[in-house]
Formats: structure tokens, C-alpha cells, sequence
């Protein structure tokens, strides 16, 4: 059990709207948005906005693109 109460947006996160006025808070607009799982330590651009059930979910797609999608584009027939 924590000493000290952990604030409800850790756990529960943050609503479309409460992160696109954090966002608006920005004074560089065109900054880019990246995404960490880690303090910042490492971050990945976010590639794709999506709905996922009842989510938004920001998306990293580098791995997919490194990885599958090479192999894809290997096996397409030449033109």
C-alpha cells in the first residue's frame, strides 16, 4: 500500500479532452508529440491515432515497418 496517495490520472489516465487542452497549453503548436514508457528516458513518435473498443490509443509503428513490412514488400512481385 503506498504511503501517499497515488492521484486518480495515473491509474485511471487522461480523457481526449483533458490531454487536447494539455496540449493547447504547448507554445509551440507544430512541436512534435512523442510517447514514453519510461520518464522520457526512451520515446517513440506517435505513427497513428486509432479506436481501439471504448480507447483512443496513440500508436508507434517503427517496429511494424522495420520489421513485417520489409518482408511484405520483399514478397510483392516486381513491376
Amino acid at each position: 500500500m503506498p504511503r501517499h496517495q497515488i492521484p486518480e490520472w495515473v491509474t485511471r489516465g487522461k480523457t481526449i479532452r483533458q490531454l487536447i487542452a494539455e496540449l493547447q497549453s504547448f507554445d509551440d503548436q507544430d512541436a512534435e508529440v512523442r510517447i514514453s514508457m519510461d520518464f522520457g528516458d526512451t520515446n517513440w513518435c506517435v505513427s497513428i491515432v486509432e479506436r481501439h473498443g471504448p480507447y483512443c490509443v496513440l500508436v508507434n509503428t517503427e517496429e511494424y515497418h522495420n520489421n513485417q513490412w520489409q518482408t511484405f514488400m520483399d514478397e510483392q512481385p516486381e513491376r
